[in-house]
C-alpha cells in the first residue's frame, strides 16, 4: 500500500497546483481530504484535462473538478478483494479508507498484480497437541486436517506467499514428522520453510526463544497459531504496525455478549435505572501478532 502524504490536497487547492503534484508523484492522482481526513473523492489528469477543454481555468480550484464518487476499499478487505474491485471497476489505483472513511493509503493494481518477495519473517505456531479436537489429531496435528480440500497450514502458508511473505519458520512438536514431510523446505509452495522443534512444550515465548541466530528476525515480523484461517491483508496490517511505529501490534476481533436479563444499576442501596438486555462489546484476541521487535 503506498504512502498517500505527497498527493493529498483540499477542496481549496488550485489546478494547477493539483496537475504539478500528480505530474510530480507516480501515482497519477490526488486524494481529496477534508479537515478530519476523510476522502472527499479523487482527481486525475484526466479530470483536469476535461476540466480545461470546458474552459475552466488553471487558477480555478478543484472543488467543482475533482469526482466526488469514487471507488474505495476499506482497510479489512483482502487482497483477492481489492483485486476484484479494481479489475470490475477498470481502475488503476483505489484508495484504502476505515470504517470512518478515513483515508488509510491508496493500493496501485499493477503493484497488486505483481508479487514482490519482503524479507519480513512469518514465525507460524503448529506444536499443539490439538487435545479437544481428538479423535481427529491422535494421528494427524491439528494445522493439518483439512478444511476446504487441504490442510489448514496450507492455507496459511498460500495467503502469506500470496502477499510475498515467503520466509516462514514452522515451530513444530506433536507429529512434527507429518508437518515436515509434507512442506519439506516449501519450495514445492513458493516459501523458504525452516524448522523449530520444540522437545517440550514451551508456549510462543518460549518457542521464540529457541531461535538460531540465522533465523531471528532482524525486520518486522509475523507470528501466527498455525491452525487459524483469516482473511485479514497482511500487507495492510504491515503497514498499519510501521505506521505507529509499535512495539507490537495484536489483531483482535470485536465479540459482542448480550445479558438476557435487564441489568439493575444501584447505589446506595437504591435503583437508580434498569439497562433491558444491554449489549456489551469485548476485544478478544485471536491467535494472530504482528510484532516489531526482534527476538534476543
Amino acid at each position: 500500500m503506498k504512502n498517500i502524504e505527497d498527493i493529498i490536497i483540499n477542496e481549496d487547492t488550485l489546478l494547477r497546483d493539483a496537475l504539478t503534484i500528480i505530474d510530480k508523484s507516480s501515482k497519477q492522482i490526488c486524494l481529496v481530504l477534508d479537515d478530519s481526513q476523510k476522502l472527499l473523492g479523487t482527481v486525475s489528469d484526466g479530470d483536469i484535462r476535461r476540466a480545461l477543454l470546458n474552459n475552466i481555468s488553471l487558477e480555478d480550484t478543484i472543488k467543482n473538478v475533482y469526482f466526488k464518487e469514487p471507488t474505495v476499499a476499506n482497510i479489512n478487505d483482502s487482497k483477492e478483494t481489492i483485486l476484484n474491485i479494481c479489475k470490475t471497476k477498470k481502475i488503476h489505483q483505489i484508495p484504502i479508507v476505515d470504517n470512518n472513511n478515513n483515508i488509510i493509503g491508496l493500493e496501485i493494481l499493477d503493484e497488486l498484480i505483481g508479487n514482490t518477495s519482503k524479507v519480513n519473517k512469518v514465525i507460524l505456531m503448529v506444536g499443539g497437541l490439538g487435545t479437544r479436537l481428538r479423535p481427529l489429531t491422535e494421528n494427524t496435528p491439528k494445522p493439518m486436517l483439512p478444511v476446504g480440500g487441504k490442510p489448514i497450514l496450507q492455507t496459511i502458508v498460500e495467503k502469506f506467499v500470496s502477499y510475498g511473505f515467503v520466509n516462514i519458520v514452522m515451530c513444530i512438536g506433536y507429529k512434527s514428522h507429518v508437518i515436515q514431510d509434507f512442506f519439506e523446505d516449501g519450495s514445492r509452495f513458493g516459501a523458504n520453510i525452516e524448522y523449530i522443534l520444540e522437545d517440550k512444550r514451551m508456549g510462543t515465548a518460549g518457542a521464540l526463544s529457541l531461535l538460531s541466530v540465522k533465523q531471528t528476525p532482524k525486520e518486522p515480523f509475523f507470528v501466527m497459531n498455525g491452525d487459524l484461517l483469516t482473511n485479514v491483508n497482511l500487507e495492510h496490517l504491515l503497514n498499519f504496525h510501521l505506521q505507529n511505529n509499535s512495539t507490537a501490534t495484536m489483531c483482535v476481533r470485536e465479540y459482542d455478549f448480550q445479558v438476557p436479563y435487564g441489568v439493575v444499576k444501584i447505589d446506595n442501596g437504591h435503583i437508580k435505572s434498569i439497562d433491558e438486555k444491554p449489549i456489551y462489546k469485548f476485544f478478544c484476541k485471536c491467535g494472530y501478532i504482528y510484532a516489531r521487535c526482534s527476538v534476543p
